[in-house]
């Protein structure tokens, strides 16, 4: 059964025809050549835009010249209430302090402190989901719980049932239904005098998510300074002091890195473990391997994750067939030459994991769902060049490893215990991820 993909608009279209597709969704309102092209040009009276999906232009976009592209500031125009200058919004020398502050604390070694909390959070995933077997159940909904849970648990050493942690978690599902996380903005500079379409109903969702965010923050910075904070994520953070200057976050900068902390880790995550149940619904074959495997997950180990070997190909081939963040924009600081075309400067660059990772040139049946592609030949090769689920070269997702921890982790503890059955099939959308339009809804049952 090859997986839901949304339909393609026709290749030409009015730009204002294009502006109501893209409000809709940004996948739908992308033409079928874009599965094939190397290059494609976007061009209006108001913008120029370029996708690029030449391996090499990817590279050098992204890896090999990152300070001649920087992070489009329109990327910021509907996000920015939330995440003020966390790290994902942030270009240039403030961004590297940022890094330089955040990546110690998603070291390899401080996986294996979270694993617990991990398992923790997927124990309760797991007991919600029995007491409804024999149900069909919207998964979406629980993969987000679950994946809110492994986020406070690990960051804060609180359970989603904390009060705090519940408020955050229900003020989040509010704002993720009016923020695109790639807005129309990042793509048509639109006038500062146009409408934006929800932008009170977010900016007010936005304003209480950072009051909780700055309460939980200012509660352990005075565990910190009274020496009874917990060794978790934010406490790493919060004490790690910049090599270079010494300083540390104080507590405005810590709440804008715990809100994309929290926007990144948790709707990113729900939305791949969402699909991967889906997709072991209808590809039972799999989700037996899936099971069987998991047998091996019994004590909480950490140790256990080296068994879950087919739980991760099936997790990579999941990110590549559903990238949760489907577009990244970059903007070109210098006049740039690609394919025997000049770029303008301030052009917007965009690189499309959607449209890379099914791209029909480069992917042996890229439309279908196969985790054994990682062991052939041209999988291997794909890995490299056109596989970019967490962004790739110095802006890599900081939390890439903790994600290929968590997904596995949570759909093989589900899988071991219970089986999944699909009903209709889902309709991909993307607004703040790459969710399902009405859910998606699957029969539970023990196994």
């Amino acid at each position: 059964m090859t997986p839901p993909k949304p339909k393609a608009r026709p290749d030409k279209v009015s730009l204002w025809r294009y502006v109501r597709l893209f409000r809709q969704d940004i996948l739908s309102a992308q033409p079928a050549r874009l599965y094939r092209a190397w290059m494609a040009a976007f061009r209006t009276p108001f913008f120029r835009s370029y996708l690029l999906n030449q391996p090499d232009l990817v590279k050098t976009v992204l890896k090999d010249r990152p300070g001649d592209f920087p992070k489009s500031t329109r990327i910021g125009e509907g996000l920015r209430p939330l995440l003020g200058n966390s790290v994902f919004l942030t270009n240039g020398a403030l961004w590297e302090r940022q890094r330089r502050i955040i990546d110690p604390a998603f070291e390899g070694g401080r996986l294996r402190d979270t694993y617990p909390a991990m398992w923790a959070a997927g124990q309760s995933a797991l007991a919600r989901l029995k007491a409804r077997t024999g149900q069909v159940v919207e998964v979406e909904e629980d993969c987000s719980h679950a994946a809110a849970d492994v986020i406070f648990r690990t960051l804060f050493s609180l359970p989603i049932e904390d009060a705090v942690a519940t408020r955050v978690f229900h003020e989040f599902r509010t704002y993720q239904r009016t923020q695109p996380l790639l807005n129309l903005a990042a793509l048509v500079p639109l006038p500062r005098w146009m409408p934006r379409p929800h932008r009170r109903k977010t900016r007010a969702a936005a304003a209480r998510i950072r009051a909780l965010i700055t309460d939980m923050t200012e509660r352990r910075l005075a565990e910190i300074a009274a020496g009874t904070a917990p060794d978790d994520l934010a406490t790493k953070i919060m004490t790690t002091r910049d090599p270079e200057t010494g300083h540390t976050f104080d507590a405005q900068e810590m709440v804008d890195q715990v809100a994309i902390f929290f926007l990144a880790g948790h709707e990113t995550s729900a939305s791949a473990l969402g699909w991967a149940l889906y997709l072991m619904a209808t590809h039972p074959d799999w989700q037996d391997r899936v099971a069987a495997e998991a047998q091996a997950l019994k004590t909480g180990d950490f140790s256990e994750m080296s068994a879950l070997k087919l739980s991760r190909d099936v997790f990579r081939e999941t990110l590549r067939l559903y990238p949760p963040v489907p577009m990244m924009v970059r903007e070109n600081a210098c006049p740039e030459r690609f394919r025997d075309r000049d770029i303008p400067v301030t052009s917007q660059m965009v690189i499309s994991p959607w449209h890379l990772h099914r791209h029909e040139r480069m992917w042996d049946n890229p439309d279908g769902f196969d985790p054994s592609r990682w062991a052939t030949d041209n999988g291997r090769q794909c890995a490299r060049d056109a596989y970019i689920p967490f962004s790739t070269g110095p802006r890599v997702c900081t939390g890439a490893g903790f994600a290929m921890v968590e997904g596995p982790l949570l759909l093989s503890l589900i899988l071991r215990d219970l089986r999944v059955t699909a009903t209709v099939p889902p309709e991909p959308v993307a607004h703040l991820t790459v969710r399902a339009r009405d859910g998606i809804h699957l029969r539970i049952d023990p196994r």
